[in-house]
């Protein structure tokens, strides 16, 4: 992203969920020209080091409850881990399929289905095999008045590229979700390829993957 003019807070509103109370945080940002979300968990004062996720956007996981990712449960731990610290920060950015939108990545889980894991299908479909961008997610963080965070991840390029960008990652904090068939390989190709730092279970996976 390189224009960030027309960034801004556009509406807040108070959010109850199973989780608790939550004010969202409505974002446009001129450069990507999508809308962003915040959910703000208590008054996160600018010298405190907050807990954070930095979710992307996953329709099929975090709202259709696809067991071809680990997208859904990242989100739902990182709202229960948030509520029982009492306070926190999620971003949910508007980044489908690692960045590569839903119609994309809809494709790739055809080409999953045919031999291919996530990493190639993307390539295959002429994309980057992650090509999420985190800069609007530091401008967020900053407008909220947050620049040292525990973050909620297990991908040390998010890491990196916070850092990078101005926010201090002081702590990171595992999300470990549940292996299934459906997910094996996904999970898997997310650690080999991808350098996740996940834990999982020594097993050969089925030809079955996740797409995100």
């Amino acid at each position: 992203m390189n224009n960030h003019d027309e960034f801004e807070r556009v509406v807040s509103t108070r959010l109850p969920t199973s989780y608790g109370d939550f004010q969202l945080h409505l974002y446009s940002n001129g450069s990507d020209k999508k809308e962003h979300l915040a959910l703000v968990m208590g008054k996160p004062s600018p010298d405190e080091q907050v807990l954070v996720r930095v979710h992307s956007e996953c329709l099929t996981g975090d709202v259709l409850g696809s067991m071809r990712c680990d997208c859904g449960e990242q989100l739902a731990q990182s709202m229960e881990m948030i509520s029982k610290a009492g306070r926190g920060v999620l971003l949910y950015l508007r980044q489908e399929g690692r960045g590569i939108g839903l119609r994309d990545k809809l494709r790739a889980y055809n080409l999953q289905d045919e031999g291919m894991d996530t990493v190639d299908a993307n390539l295959a479909l002429g994309h980057q095999a992650d090509a999420r961008d985190y800069a609007v997610a530091a401008l967020i963080l900053k407008n909220l008045g947050v620049s040292r965070i525990s973050l909620l991840t297990n991908n040390p390029n998010k890491i990196e590229e916070l850092q990078r960008l101005g926010i201090k990652v002081v702590e990171r904090i595992p999300l470990q979700g549940e292996v299934n068939p459906e997910n094996a390989r996904y999970l898997l190709t997310k650690a080999a390829r991808m350098n996740h730092l996940l834990d999982l279970p020594e097993q050969k996976p089925s030809s079955q993957n996740g797409a995100r």
